[in-house]
């Protein structure tokens, strides 16, 4: 993998194909690996495509001091510093969970950093979540403390009227049987000017984006129409 300092720290990624730039970001407790299947559709679809390890997670974990607090922003600031560093030109963006957490982050704190975004499986504020998987979340974090755990307790908080400032096109989506309750969903797509929304049947938080093509193949249809 390739590594780049941002914010005092390397973060590591994948680059992979020629054409314009999109940037993927994973969701918590994961890394760019489940983007296998997203990343071979985009190329060959004549896209760039850079896939990071967010901060505490994957290589960028792997190689880097333990960090004892995560916080979305910053995350979102990363993401800002390596488009900075690499000199990208309005890159599109692609995030799944936490990952599109990170990217409306992103273009509210930084407007006008991307050109069009894909968010999948995204919440606005813990209340956002399933209980059910809240309650699972809490156990975990009871019986072992983990910060990544914690972030998803916490954080974010994004209220809706904040979304209005987002002046670019935003795919939404989720799976029908999603984490994120379906109106969490809705009040994203209907805050963002310029959104299209797709509930995916019979589909969860990530089945139809890890090592399935359902998701590159809306990415690669949203991208290729605007």
């Amino acid at each position: 993998m390739n590594s780049i300092p941002v914010n005092g720290f390397n973060l590591y990624y994948q680059e992979y194909g020629s054409g314009r730039p999109i940037i993927l970001v994973h969701g918590n407790g994961e890394d760019h690996t489940i983007f296998r299947m997203e990343i071979e559709q985009l190329v060959s679809a004549g896209y760039c495509v850079y896939a990071i390890d967010s901060r505490g997670h994957g290589e960028t974990g792997a190689n880097n001091p333990p960090v004892k607090e995560f916080h979305y922003a910053d995350m979102a600031d990363d993401v800002y510093q390596f488009i900075l560093a690499l000199h990208l030109e309005k890159p599109a963006y692609y995030g799944h969970s936490d990952g599109g957490i990170i990217g409306l982050l992103l273009e509210l704190r930084h407007p006008g950093a991307l050109s069009i975004m894909a968010i999948s499986g995204t919440n606005l504020s813990p209340e956002g979540l399933m209980d059910s998987f809240v309650a699972e979340c809490q156990t975990m974090y009871e019986k072992s403390p983990d910060p990544l755990t914690a972030l998803m307790l916490h954080e974010p908080h994004i209220a809706p009227e904040e979304l209005e400032k987002i002046g670019i096109p935003v795919l939404v989506t989720a799976g029908e049987h999603d984490l994120i309750k379906r109106e969490e969903t809705l009040r994203i797509a209907e805050y963002i000017p310029e959104s299209w929304l797709m509930i995916l049947e019979h589909e969860d938080h990530g089945s139809y984006v890890v090592n399935c093509e359902i998701m590159g193949e809306l990415l690669v249809q949203f991208m290729e129409r605007l």
